[in-house]
């Protein structure tokens, strides 16, 4: 394989739901591949149901990296991913396989693909006191934070108006800032493949949010209360505050449900506003979920990608 090859790299990406790892597993029933996942919640060990992991089988036929890296209560950043993602995709070349990117955390793909920047050291005791106020804040309270602090970030996700409170109280510097001062040339670049389901998107969320309830969520859920921190970074996983309060009986069943869709359909929709602005759209191809012929589109695709015919 020629050196500019193992620089472009495909991915597979789109809003939660939208079937970008169903795309994924039947590419890789005709290639060799290693899946590559870009999530930031399924790095938690023991978060598994409300995440949508991979199923074990679906693990043991296909490669997959980047699953079950920390424990619920470490912190890991968007750069010690992508400098993980960098050996993942080294180790695919040299096994003869495909790197392929699969996931829709979009902070993950910017460290990754586009300029990286030197994260700032800040102080572990000043960290853990700031964990405390920030935790029991709602998600409003903590964009109205950002807004302050680093609004051109506050438009992100409950961990990203997090870190980026974080570092401007602790730094004195904006992240926003940091990341246009301190940037150095990413070393790949990548071709996209967004994987949308159109207006059908809220059923499939919906849908599956029911199968996630009734798939053993709660158990879950049940048995980590039992074990991790209530302050841990892996609740903040879009949907587990609610499955929480549910199992601690302080809202029902119906309430945790609303409150997961409403949360799950705003991620969809900041995972499409960053689709849309973060990526440029000459090295992106799209892909409608439920077209009948989806599955070889997506061959044509990785086919143009990588030059290898499926």
């Amino acid at each position: 394989m020629a050196a500019d090859e193992r620089l472009l790299i495909p991915v597979v990406t789109g809003p939660t739901a939208a079937g970008k790892s169903a795309v994924a597993l039947t590419l890789a029933r005709r290639q060799p591949i290693t899946i590559i996942v870009a999530d930031s919640r399924q790095i938690y060990r023991g978060f598994d149901v409300g995440t949508a992991k991979p199923s074990a089988a679906e693990q043991e036929a296909v490669p997959h990296r980047g699953i079950d890296l920390i424990e619920p209560t470490e912190r890991f950043s968007a750069a010690a991913w992508a400098g993980l993602a960098d050996h993942w995709i080294d180790e695919a070349h040299a096994e003869g396989r495909i790197p392929l990117v699969v996931g829709g955390t979009g902070f993950y793909l910017r460290a990754l693909f586009q300029p990286l920047f030197d994260e700032p050291e800040l102080d572990t005791r000043a960290r853990r006191q700031l964990e405390g106020v920030l935790a029991p804040l709602s998600f409003d309270e903590l964009r109205r934070w950002c807004l302050a602090l680093d609004p051109e970030r506050a438009h992100l996700g409950r961990a990203q108006l997090l870190r980026a409170i974080e570092v401007a109280l602790l730094s004195g510097h904006r992240l926003t800032d940091l990341h246009r001062a301190r940037a150095r040339p990413a070393r790949r670049s990548a071709r996209y493949l967004v994987v949308d389901a159109g207006a059908a998107l809220a059923g499939r969320i919906e849908t599956r949010l029911d199968a996630m309830l009734d798939g053993g969520w709660v158990d879950e859920v049940r048995g980590l209360i039992e074990e991790v921190s209530a302050e841990a970074p892996a609740w903040n996983a879009t949907g587990y505050r609610a499955v929480r309060d549910l199992v601690r009986g302080v809202i029902d069943r119906d309430a945790a449900r609303q409150q997961i869709l409403i949360a799950t359909r705003q991620y969809a929709k900041r995972q499409r506003t960053w689709l849309r602005h973060q990526i440029e759209e000459s090295a992106v191809s799209r892909l409608d979920s439920r077209d009948p012929s989806s599955a070889a589109l997506a061959e044509r695709w990785l086919l143009d990608v990588t030059g290898r015919p499926a």
